[in-house]
C-alpha cells in the first residue's frame, strides 16, 4: 500500500533554515528508506511566501492568493511517498521521521487510493 506523508510546521520553524547537523542526518534516513525499498519519493518545500492558494468557492468563483498564508498556524514542510505492508507500519514510520526533528512538527498519514479501490459503477 502506498501511503502519502505530509508534514506539517510553523512558518519560523527552523527546518526552513536547516543546519548542516540536520541535513546530514535527514539525508541518512531518506538513503536508509530508500535502500529498504519504501521510499518512493520525498521533497521539502519553500515557506508558503513562496506559494499560492487556489479555492474554489461553491458558487464556481475561483481565486488564487499568494503566500504567506496569515491564517494558517502550520504550513506543509514537505512531503514523501512511502509503500508499506499496512497502516500501522506507515504510523511507526512517521514517528521515527518526526523524532528527526527538534522543534514541534505534525505529521499526516493519508492512504493512496489504487485504482483498483475505485467503485466500477
Amino acid at each position: 500500500m502506498r501511503f502519502l506523508m505530509m508534514h506539517r510546521l510553523s512558518e519560523t520553524h527552523s527546518s526552513w533554515n536547516p543546519s548542516q547537523e540536520f541535513i546530514a542526518k535527514m539525508g541518512e534516513f531518506i538513503q536508509d528508506s530508500a535502500d529498504k525499498g519504501i521510499l518512493i519519493t520525498a521533497e521539502g518545500v519553500h515557506p508558503s511566501e513562496k506559494g499560492a492558494l487556489v479555492r474554489k468557492t461553491r458558487g464556481g468563483a475561483i481565486k488564487a492568493t499568494d503566500g504567506p498564508f496569515t491564517e494558517a498556524k502550520e504550513v506543509i514542510g514537505g512531503f514523501a511517498l512511502l509503500n508499506f505492508a499496512n497502516r500501522e507500519e506507515a504510523v511507526e514510520y512517521a514517528k521515527t521521521y518526526a523524532a528527526l526533528f527538534d522543534d514541534e512538527i505534525e505529521v499526516e498519514v493519508r492512504q493512496v487510493v489504487e485504482f483498483d479501490e475505485l467503485p466500477t459503477e
